[in-house]
């Protein structure tokens, strides 16, 4: 059989725009010869919808729309996600379903059976499982239809049961042909391998074909990065989608002629071409039109202009050089050459008058001497009241925060000033990695200065201010960063891997106490298995647990 993988870019919400998408593709793969098209999980109404799936009469609507759709279906089937009314009188009342749809007609319907509630998800709010999930009769075959995480009962980097039912293993004893799985797996490092691990694994157990269909885009935080899989019965890799982008693989199941096999980039790349279709996505689907770029002169924020330049393009991207008294004119300068070499706007705004006005305004203490905490924070938030003004002036624009995951984790941002935004690219990013993000960036030319990336970091906030005044050295935050809250060892294992039992002390002290810090901060690009915001949910207000034996 050629069937057709169409990792489509799927907007939340949007019924009819997903519906045109879907059959704009189930096109091509017909005039390519495919007899069967497999679309992702929730294609219809876009995933994760949230609380928007308790609306009332979100199910509903997706079933209009599923009719609707299957009676423009033609000679090439088509496999569709979508959200259905669980019709039974108990449990949830919607399922997380799949269609076939054939000449004009709803052939099958199958529900999703595990329900992940972990990390970023929370799919058992919403939907009720499915009681069994027989194969689909069609044309002869069985299609074992799976829906996502109903292919990971068993984690392939550990062979630990997670789920006491295994989908996969039920639709192959019930005699299926092939495996079809409509995915919508949000990108993680790391996991493109994962996957490959995961799928081989079922096609080589059960000896039958396995086919991946995994969606692609942004929404919200999380962003798809594609990447759809077809292996054949033992389990070699015969035809990989693109990377975070939009693509229709075709593949005959049956002979297995050469299929694409779409270039997979490093770690470092796939963060890059994530962070950029998160930030493109994030602002085609709210309807953003020009982003705010504060340009400080360092690498936190020559990285997010840049990304910000390759996912909008160099006219819908401003940067803002903000000095203060205690800017160097380095900093300045490093500023308009990064926007010289991005080919962006530069506006540059002074705040001295601004801080100055402050300080006058206060009277009595403030103002003299070295700037104190308040008096650096005061600066931060001028800044940030101006980015956020010229976004409001602009029609339809939006500020791209420019901290990264390790001043996150320790607090080491200002709440109202930089922290301001509608977005925050880096926030799942440590300091080493944006690093490593700028090196990829100037792989083919130097975009970002070389001065930015060898300065040491500095907020410039005070006299020769440098962000080691304060922390810890970044190598030692990110090692804290990766053992306490990726891996979540134990304090005594995080001062190994710091090296420094006193550091560590400071660092999960700062970790701790800014979680008030990071409830305030806008929505981050999930890119890490354990991302600050939608998947770590802590308490703000807590007693200072934190088990230190041994440390």
């Amino acid at each position: 059989m050629k069937i057709a993988l169409a990792q489509i870019d799927a907007r939340v919400g949007d019924l009819r725009g997903n519906s045109e998408k879907i059959l704009s593709s189930l096109d091509e793969a017909s005039r390519r010869g495919a007899e069967l098209a497999v679309f992702p999980e929730q294609t219809l109404g876009g995933y994760p919808a949230l609380d928007l799936w308790e609306e009332r009469g979100f199910d509903a609507a997706n079933e209009r729309a599923l009719k609707s759709l299957a009676r423009k279906v033609r000679a090439t089937a088509a496999l569709v996600g979508f959200v259905s009314r669980n019709r039974d009188r108990v449990g949830k009342s919607a399922r997380n379903s799949v269609a076939l749809l054939h000449e004009g007609e709803i052939v099958a319907v199958r529900h999703k059976t595990l329900l992940p509630t972990y990390d970023v998800f929370d799919e058992a709010r919403y939907f009720e499982p499915a009681r069994e999930n027989a194969p689909i009769k069609w044309r002869g075959l069985k299609l074992g239809v799976t829906v996502c995480e109903d292919a990971w009962a068993v984690d392939p980097s550990s062979s630990r049961r997670l789920y006491s039912t295994d989908p996969v293993a039920a639709q192959a004893k019930a005699g299926a042909d092939i495996f079809l799985n409509l995915s919508a797996s949000p990108f993680l490092r790391g996991k493109t391998a994962v996957r490959r691990r995961l799928i081989s694994a079922h096609a080589r157990r059960w000896k039958k074909p396995f086919f991946y269909c995994n969606a692609v885009g942004g929404n919200d935080e999380i962003v798809f990065d594609g990447g759809s899989l077809a292996y054949d019965s033992r389990g070699r890799l015969r035809a990989r989608g693109a990377f975070a982008a939009q693509d229709l693989v075709l593949v005959d199941s049956e002979t297995w002629e050469a299929g694409p096999l779409a270039e997979e980039p490093d770690e470092v790349g796939q963060c890059g071409e994530v962070l950029t279709l998160g930030i493109r996505d994030f602002a085609a689907k709210c309807g953003l039109q020009t982003a705010f770029v504060g340009l400080s002169g360092g690498i936190d924020s020559a990285v997010v202009a840049a990304l910000a330049v390759r996912a909008l393009g160099p006219a819908r991207v401003v940067g803002v050089s903000m000095p203060s008294p205690y800017s160097s004119a380095g900093s300045v300068d490093d500023a308009r050459a990064l926007a010289k070499n991005l080919g962006i706007e530069c506006r540059e705004i002074a705040i001295s008058s601004i801080y100055k006005a402050y300080l006058d305004a206060f009277g009595g203490e403030w103002g003299k001497g070295s700037p104190d905490l308040a008096e650096q924070n005061l600066q931060a938030r001028a800044r940030g009241a101006i980015l956020m003004s010229l976004s409001n002036k602009c029609r339809r624009g939006f500020v791209l925060t420019t901290g990264n995951k390790s001043e996150l984790a320790v607090g080491y941002c200002t709440l109202y000033g930089d922290m301001c935004g509608a977005l925050a690219p880096l926030a799942d990013a440590p300091k080493r990695l944006v690093y490593r993000l700028a090196a990829w960036i100037n792989a083919e030319r130097e975009l970002i200065p070389r001065a930015s990336i060898d300065k040491p970091p500095s907020a410039e906030l005070k006299p020769d201010q440098k962000d080691q005044d304060d922390l810890p050295p970044y190598d030692q935050v990110d090692d804290a960063l990766e053992a306490w809250v990726q891996e979540r060892l134990s304090p005594a294992r995080v001062a190994r891997a710091v090296g420094d039992r006193r550091a560590a002390e400071v660092l999960l002290d700062r970790m701790d106490w800014s979680e008030f810090k990071r409830r305030q901060a806008p929505p981050g690009l999930k890119i890490s298995a354990k991302a600050f915001g939608l998947g770590r949910r802590m308490p703000i207000a807590k007693a200072g647990w934190r088990e230190r034996a041994g440390l």
